[in-house]
C-alpha cells in the first residue's frame, strides 16, 4: 500500500501516545496497511538524554524491521529524531521528563514521533513532535 507522509506521521503520532498493552495491536493494525512501526519509552534529563533517545530510536527501528541495519536508513531515522527533540528542546530544557518515541515507516517516509510529560516539581506539562525523513523504497 501506498501510504504518504500525513499517514505515516499518523502512526508514529498513536505508537507514541499508545500505552504498552496497546502497543503490540496497533503495530498488528498498521502493518495490515502497509506501514512498518515501532516504540520505546524514554527519560531523563532532555539535554544529557539526546544521544540515548536517538540510540533507542535506532535500536528499535532496526530490532522491529522498521529499517534495515545501513547507514541511509540510520542516518534518516537519527535525522528525524533529532528534529523532534530539537522541537520540544527550548519547553524541556534543564527539566526531567518521561515519554515514549513512536517510530512508523511506509515506502519512502519514515517518522519519529516524541510524546513526553516534562516535569517540574508536581506540575507536569506535555510536549509531542514529529521529525520526517524519505529514504529508498525499495528495500526494508
Amino acid at each position: 500500500m501506498n501510504n504518504n507522509s500525513t499517514e505515516v506521521a499518523k502512526a508514529a503520532i498513536r505508537l507514541a501516545i499508545s500505552t504498552r498493552g496497546e502497543e503490540g495491536d496497533i503495530i498488528d493494525d498498521f502493518k495490515e496497511k502497509g506501514i512498518l512501526g515501532a516504540a520505546v519509552d524514554i527519560g531523563g534529563d532532555l539535554i544529557n538524554s539526546i544521544p540515548k533517545i536517538i540510540e533507542r530510536a535506532l535500536v528499535a527501528s532496526k530490532k522491529t524491521g522498521v529499517i534495515r541495519d545501513a547507514h541511509v536508513y540510520e542516518g534518516a531515522v537519527a535525522g528525524a529524531a533529532k528534529d523532534a527533540i530539537s522541537q520540544v528542546n527550548q519547553k524541556a530544557l534543564g527539566l526531567n521528563f518521561g515519554g515514549k518515541l513512536g517510530i512508523a515507516r511506509s515506502g519512502e517516509h519514515i517518522v519519529v514521533c516524541l510524546f513526553i510529560s516534562i516535569g517540574l516539581l508536581h506540575l507536569n506539562d506535555l510536549a509531542i513532535a514529529v521529525g520526517h525523513r524519505s529514504i529508498p523504497r525499495d528495500e526494508v
